[in-house]
Order: structure tokens, then C-alpha cells, then sequence
């Protein structure tokens, strides 16, 4: 197996695959990558046997000697990143099965484990299939993906719900405390029956750390225990969480009668404001109502106090509701319009967020007693 690849190219592709090797592992194989090369073509794929990326990339003259082989991914990784920029660096496997690493004047010895026994996910059959482009795909994660639980014992919290109709992909992530939700129309999306799938937290963070061509397309497809994500640099494969997802659409609030509208960067800043006091562990604040003005207070165990007011569009009755403030400052960030609506029923309801003028998001913040 000899090979000569330019370091940038390596280097970019190498980065995305071994985002998904754990630092820990029960394998040995499983921190290494695994290296195919065949003519002009080199594949590397890192695995954790829940999420599988292989990398592609096109080397600049065919491959002296093809073949496979796993050598340790971390180490690979730092190697490259040391070397100079331009630089060549030719790979040429010994007799003794140890990859040597050639770029410049510097050399270097890898140990190797055997191609056969890197373990592979299974794609399985594909129920739907679809293309979109990486930019429409990478706003839906951002926008809804901090709302995932994290090791929550409701496992089917910890990842995300991805609703597909025909011409409609709708993402749903919520923690028990707050819920977000955001939707793609577009007539490149079929799906004969409606699809129901929860992908885990770490692919969706790794599919989202893939998306880096906004104008390109992806290709989707969905089986009953897999998601596999193409497009010509990288093939990503999932298992998906199995578990029924809670019905979203019954805590999303009815249309409440107390509407606020104000300017998400003068709101953000407010809360973030006024998040400096708040309880470290609680995070709460208490959002005080009157016409014209929203007023946000805060203390904390060493009974020290904010208060920030902020002029917003509301007419309503005077109101007093609390909530986490860190919830509050997370939709304020994904949020991109200039205004944002949040609806209240009274001082125990819910607010529903959203941007104030055709929004395809929809936040849900629940309340907190102060």
C-alpha cells in the first residue's frame, strides 16, 4: 500500500471522520480509521458502531499500491495538523504492517490493525429518500438542536425527531422543559407514508459538523433502524434511537391572548443582563408585564438583585410569569429576525416564541415558580 496525498485535502477530510471516534474505547479498533485506497481515489472512515462518516477524496496521481488498512486516528490527525502547510505526505505500509508517514524531512512509524476487522454499520433498507441542500439542512439542527436532552433517563429525549411528509420535513427536539421546532417545505421531499424517526444526539452533532457546503445537495435516506447521509465528499450513517417520541404537538400552547413584540437583540441583551445575578442552578427570572414595557428581575442566595426593562408592543393586562432565563437566551440566539413574538394565556401558561413575521420555527418555553 504506497500513496502520496497533500496535506490540506488530508487533513480536511481526516478532521470529519475522526470527530466520531471516542477518545475511550472497549475495541482497540474503534480508535483507529480506517484508510482504502484504490487508482486516485482515498476513502477513510471512522466508526464508534453507532455512527459511521467515511471521507472521500481524489489524490492527486493514481496509487502506486492499493489496499486497506487502520491505523490510529488521533495520532494520524496530530500528525498532519504539525506538518507544514503544502506539504506532501506519502504513506507506504512495510513487510512488518507498520504505516510509515513520509512529508518533508520528518518520518514517522504507525502501528496498523487489520482492514477486516473494523467493524462497519449497516446501511439496512431505505423507507424514504430524499435530496436537500446542506445550508436548508444545517438551519433546521441549528435551530432546534439545543433543545435535546443530555443522558436524560428518558432515552428518547436524547436526540432528535425527524417528521417527514410529502414535501415537509419537520424537525422536533425538547428536554421536557422546552421544546423547538422548525420546518423545511420543499417539493424535493416524498415520502409515501409519514416517517417517524428520533436520530441521537452525537449524529445529529456530527451530521451538523459535515454540513459545510451550504449550496450543495444531500441525499437522506431513511430506514427502520438507520439514517444514511450522502453527498460526493462524505457518506454518514446513523442508528437511530428506538423509541416513541412524546407528542409534540400537545404542549404546543394555543394562541394566548397576551402577545408581546420586541427586538430579539434588545431582548437577548436583557436577559443575558440580567442572567448575571440569577440563581446559578436555577436560572431564574421573573418577567414583569405592563403596557408598552417588559420588565425582567432576577436575585440570587446572596441577595444580590438586576432589573433591566425593555420597551416592546404589548397592550395587554398587567402579567407575572418566571422562567429559566438560559432558555430564553438560547431561542433569542437561533432566532435571526430582527423581531420576535412571544404568546402568553396568564402567569402559568407557557410561552410560545417565535419570529414575528413568517416564521417556520416555534419555540416552547414552560414556566417557573419564583
Amino acid at each position: 500500500m504506497k500513496f502520496t496525498v497533500q496535506r490540506e485535502a488530508l487533513l480536511k477530510t481526516l478532521t470529519l471522520v475522526t470527530g466520531v471516534v471516542e477518545r475511550r474505547q472497549t475495541m482497540p479498533i474503534l480508535a483507529n480509521v480506517l484508510l482504502d485506497v484504490d487508482g486516485d481515489k482515498l476513502s477513510m472512515t471512522g466508526t464508534d458502531t453507532e455512527i459511521e462518516i467515511s471521507g472521500h477524496l481524489f489524490l492527486a496521481e493514481a496509487a502506486e499500491s492499493p489496499g486497506s488498512i487502520t491505523v490510529p486516528a488521533k495520532k494520524l490527525l496530530d500528525i498532519c495538523k504539525s506538518l507544514p502547510e503544502g506539504s506532501m505526505i506519502r504513506f507506504v505500509l512495510n513487510d512488518n504492517q507498520k504505516m510509515q508517514v513520509n512529508a518533508g524531512r520528518s518520518r514517522f512509524s504507525l502501528t496498523t490493525l487489520p482492514a477486516n476487522e473494523f467493524p462497519n454499520v449497516e446501511e439496512g433498507q431505505s423507507q424514504a429518500s430524499f435530496s436537500v441542500l446542506q445550508g436548508q439542512l444545517k438551519r433546521l439542527i441549528d435551530r432546534t438542536a439545543f433543545a435535546m436532552a443530555q443522558q436524560d433517563v428518558r432515552f428518547y429525549l436524547n436526540g432528535m425527531l425527524w417528521e417527514v411528509t410529502n414535501q415537509r420535513l419537520r424537525v422536533v427536539s425538547t428536554d421536557g422543559h422546552r421544546l423547538a421546532m422548525c420546518d423545511l417545505v420543499s417539493d424535493a421531499i416524498h415520502s409515501d407514508n409519514k416517517q417517524n424517526i428520533i436520530v441521537p444526539r452525537k449524529g445529529i452533532h456530527e451530521l451538523a459538523r459535515s454540513l459545510t457546503q451550504d449550496e450543495e445537495p444531500i441525499r437522506i435516506s431513511i430506514g427502520d433502524n438507520h439514517l444514511t447521509a450522502k453527498t460526493d465528499d462524505f457518506t454518514f450513517i446513523t442508528k437511530l434511537i428506538d423509541g416513541k417520541f412524546p407528542d409534540y404537538e400537545r404542549v404546543l400552547p394555543s394562541a394566548g391572548s397576551k402577545i408581546i413584540i420586541g427586538s430579539r437583540m434588545g431582548l437577548r441583551e436583557a436577559f443575558n443582563r440580567a442572567s448575571i445575578l440569577s440563581n446559578e442552578k436555577y436560572r431564574g427570572v421573573k418577567l414583569e408585564l405592563a403596557s408598552g414595557s417588559l420588565t425582567i428581575r432576577a436575585n440570587n442566595p446572596e441577595q444580590e438583585e438586576a432589573e433591566d426593562s425593555v420597551e416592546v408592543d404589548y397592550q395587554g393586562d398587567a402579567l407575572e410569569i418566571g422562567f429559566n432565563v438560559s432558555y430564553l437566551i438560547d431561542v433569542t440566539n437561533v432566532l435571526t429576525d430582527d423581531m420576535i413574538k412571544i404568546s402568553l394565556s396568564d402567569g402559568n401558561s407557557s410561552a410560545l416564541i417565535e419570529e414575528a413575521t413568517d416564521s417556520d420555527s416555534i419555540y416552547v418555553v414552560m414556566p417557573m415558580r419564583l
